[in-house]
Formats: C-alpha cells, structure tokens, sequence
C-alpha cells in the first residue's frame, strides 16, 4: 500500500471531495446522501456541510445543501489573474511529454506569427524558438491554421503583402496555391507543414476558437522528419492536438 505524505490534511482533502460531489449535483443533497457519497459517517458529513455553509460556500434549504455562489466568485478571481496561455500551459505540456516532442503555440500578427507559448522538447532544431519568436504565417503550420480564419479578401491581400520566398527547395511560394492550402486548412481543421520552413523539420497545428467560434490562436506540435512520417502525425499527433485544442477553449467557456 502506497504511504500516505505526512503532511497531508484529512480534513481538507475530504472537505474538497465533499465540495467536488456538491459540484456534480445542482438540485442538492441530503445529509445521509452525501455521507455515502463521500463515504463518511453522517457526523462527519454533517460536519463538514456545515462548515462550508459557515464559510459561505455551500447554502442549506431545509434537508438540502448545495453549492453557493462564493466557489464561483473565487474561479472569477482566478481567472482574472490567469492568462490564456498560464491556462494553456499544462494541456501542452501533456501533449510535449506523451510525444516526446515540442508544442507551441502562436497568434497572428501582420504576416507573421508570434509565438506566445511554447513547450520544448530535449530535441533541439536549427531553427531556435522561444516566446516571441516571429516566423512567415505562409509557410508555417500555425501560420496556415490562422489565415484559414480570414475572409477571402482579406486573406489575398495579406499574401499579397507577405514577403513570399523559397526557404528550402519544399517552400509553396506561388500565391495561389498557397491560398488553397489556406483554405483546405480550414475545411480540414488543421494544417502539416512538410520541410517548408527548414530542411528536416515537419509541423502539424490546428486551430483554437474563442466561445463565437472565431480562431485566435493556434497551437502545433513539431518534429524531425526523420522520426516522423506525415501520415504517422495526422495519425498520432493531431487526435492529441485536438483533444488539447478543446481542452484550451474550455478558458473561453469561464469567461
């Protein structure tokens, strides 16, 4: 049996199971409800609602608890002093370590891309990443998942003022073509960069919307090509992508 940490407070911890079970039932509970639920006797369980609706953050009506507005307030507090990408951080950092691989993830800005956070791998590239780092949005996978947001005519004139050129001998330069990727992007909800950017290194990214479905960010995972086919990523990377996405614009939701 694995020993409980010493410093570990009973009270509290079956305090939170409490709070987490009050959470899963809107309408309420009983006293005797809760002490099986939660495995207590029902002192202990009359114990410990009475204390939260002492602290403020449960009410009582009649035979029943429920959870108050306070737990909320408190979320609200959290929230206002959490940004998108603190929140975003751990969902990448889930994706980083189940692939062993980079995760990154960028917003536009003009004609480039701005990474905003980014989770590395052990595995360095030439091409050195950081928060901040600027890269051309045409030839990146986060760049095509973000234009994939634009209108038709807004998304023709930023090509047409991006500083288009072949960065390796893979680089799609000619405007058109570009648009269409841009766009299959979007039918398909993400984009795989293959050797575009540099020589050796494949990127798959989807996209993140905010709660009216608008794309605000997007968040990838890179890769040496050599570790990696293209088929290999839409299979393994981009389920995990997505689950991550989703995951992300649950921050949408609190707002």
């Amino acid at each position: 049996m694995t020993e409980r940490p010493r410093d570990l407070v009973g009270s509290l911890e079956k305090g939170l199971d409490v709070l987490a079970i009050l959470a899963a039932r809107p309408a309420g509970m009983t006293l005797t409800e809760m002490a099986e639920a939660a495995a207590l006797t029902r002192a202990g369980a009359r114990r410990l609602l009475l204390t939260l609706v002492a602290t403020g953050f449960a009410d009582q009506d009649g035979r029943r608890f429920r959870l108050s507005l306070r737990l909320l307030t408190l979320a609200r507090q959290w929230l206002d002093g959490t940004s998108l990408w603190a929140y975003a951080e751990p969902h990448m950092r889930n994706v980083a370590a189940e692939l062993r691989e980079s995760c990154s993830a960028a917003v536009l800005s003009g004609t480039d891309v701005v990474y905003v956070a980014r989770v590395p791998a052990e595995r360095i590239t030439s091409v050195a990443l950081h928060v901040g780092t600027r890269l051309p949005a045409y030839c990146t996978s986060m760049g095509r998942v973000l234009l994939s947001g634009l209108p038709e005519p807004e998304l023709r004139d930023l090509l047409s003022r991006s500083d288009v050129s072949k960065l390796t001998e893979k680089t799609v330069t000619a405007r058109d073509e570009l648009a269409g990727l841009v766009r299959r992007a979007g039918e398909e909800g993400f984009a795989l960069v293959d050797e575009e950017l540099e020589i050796g290194l494949r990127s798959i990214a989807v996209p993140i919307r905010d709660r009216a479905g608008v794309i605000v960010a997007a968040v990838n995972v890179s890769t040496p090509s050599a570790r990696h086919s293209p088929a290999a990523m839409r299979r393994d990377f981009l389920p995990l992508l997505r689950r991550a996405a989703e995951s992300i614009e649950a921050y949408f939701a609190l707002q």
